[in-house]
């Protein structure tokens, strides 16, 4: 009996050791098979790396003619130089751009060959040898309202005033552009807006080739501007519980609010908490946009003025912008910091102090009130040159 338990056991031993073979031989070939796979992966990267970053075609001698219109992001350049064939990707470009913190890119025309090198189709853009240089160039600066914005553009081509107002205004036109343009909806048209395009011209420099620019192109290229900085963050964020309209209203209020890119992030998670705990987010500058005049001091009664926009007056978001926010506020509205603080001061220097409760909030601002008294009168004096174009070298 106690012979047959012995060959028991070593029939069982044995099969255990049969089994540890296969398996040692089936991880030795898994492993080598991966190893393979790994370097063949590997070795293709760097094949395809190394040739989207040379020629497309170096033995080319064609030169093509590219156009780059004005506010291209590097997405947008991508698409036509790979469309024209000039690169093999436009997706490789735009990482590429990205991974070397490259910017600065001129629009025109350019004479470009698929012989170049990823770098030197760069450099190529970065310093603007184009085939033609702009007839007409101005810059929108960021945090303007609209009828500022109307201003310089005014100021800068043979448009005036009311014929520029008078077309934005138009509803059919703004209808028309509703269907052009992503970032646009219908919430542009709500009763109550001021101006349905207000926060949707994208403050930048702006380079026409032509002289005689229509309203038309002009605002339209602003607008595409936005769109083109707007979409790719909503396709980037869909869990984000606000609409395009309710975010650059957000991001109005914090290009008006930060000076600085890194308190723009902590202004917006304030802002968020205060939406999510249902309180009113009481921000100086909304109360100014409602009363249609710029306050370097809100006054007790300007709080009490009944308007939409007002933040004093009503609980939630704004009904809309109240001024054109730059791409790190509209970047800070879709991503706001996480944080505890439910009140922020911003003082006249740049810097923003923030507080966790009212009392401390509260404390501050009478500590630094007495300064944006002292101020408010250059400010606006700079303000006004700004607008106006007032300025020594005009």
């Amino acid at each position: 009996m106690s012979e047959n338990k012995e060959n028991e056991r070593d029939r069982i031993y044995a099969e255990r050791v049969a089994q540890a073979r296969i398996v040692r031989k089936i991880v030795f070939v898994c492993l080598t098979l991966f190893l393979i796979v790994g370097a063949v992966a590997a070795t293709s990267a760097y094949y395809y790396v190394n040739s989207a970053i040379g020629s497309f075609d170096e033995e080319s001698e064609e030169l093509i003619q590219v156009e780059i219109p004005i506010g291209s992001s590097s997405t947008q350049i991508g698409r036509i130089l790979e469309e024209e064939g000039i690169i093999k990707s436009g997706t490789f470009f735009r990482y590429y751009v990205r991974y070397k913190s490259e910017s600065g890119f001129q629009a025109g025309q350019y004479e470009l060959s698929p012989a170049m090198t990823l770098e030197e189709i760069v450099t190529e853009l970065k310093e603007g040898k184009v085939l033609q240089e702009p007839e007409l160039v101005f810059t929108v600066p960021e945090g303007l309202w609209l009828e500022n914005v109307i201003q310089i553009i005014a100021r800068e081509t043979d448009h005036d005033v009311e014929e520029i107002k008078e077309i934005i205004s138009d509803r059919d036109y703004i209808q028309q552009l509703i269907g052009q343009f992503d970032v646009l909806t219908e919430d542009i048209l709500e009763e109550g807006i001021r101006h349905p395009l207000e926060g949707y011209l994208f403050p930048a420099r702006y380079d026409f080739l032509e002289e005689d620019v229509s309203i038309q192109t002009i605002i339209e290229t602003m607008i595409k501007q936005t769109d083109s900085i707007v979409m790719p963050l909503v396709q980037s964020y869909p869990e984000n519980e606000y609409s395009i309209h309710e975010l650059l209203t957000l991001a109005s209020i914090i290009e008006r609010e930060a000076r600085e890119d890194k308190d723009r992030y902590t202004i917006s998670g304030v802002l968020y908490n205060r939406l999510e705990q249902n309180m009113m987010l009481q921000v100086d500058p909304t109360v100014a946009y409602a009363i249609g005049e710029h306050q370097y001091m809100t006054s007790y009664a300007h709080l009490e003025v009944d308007s939409p926009y007002n933040t004093y007056k009503y609980t939630g978001i704004p009904i809309g912008p109240i001024a054109n926010p730059g791409e790190a506020s509209i970047k800070a509205a879709f991503m706001p910091d996480d944080t505890d603080y439910l009140f922020f001061y911003a003082r006249y220097n740049g810097e923003v102090i923030y507080t966790k409760t009212y009392a401390e909030h509260n404390q501050v601002h009478q500590q630094y009130r007495d300064e944006w008294i002292e101020a408010a009168e250059q400010a606006e004096k700079e303000l006004e040159e700004m607008i106006e174009g007032e300025t020594e070298e005009d």
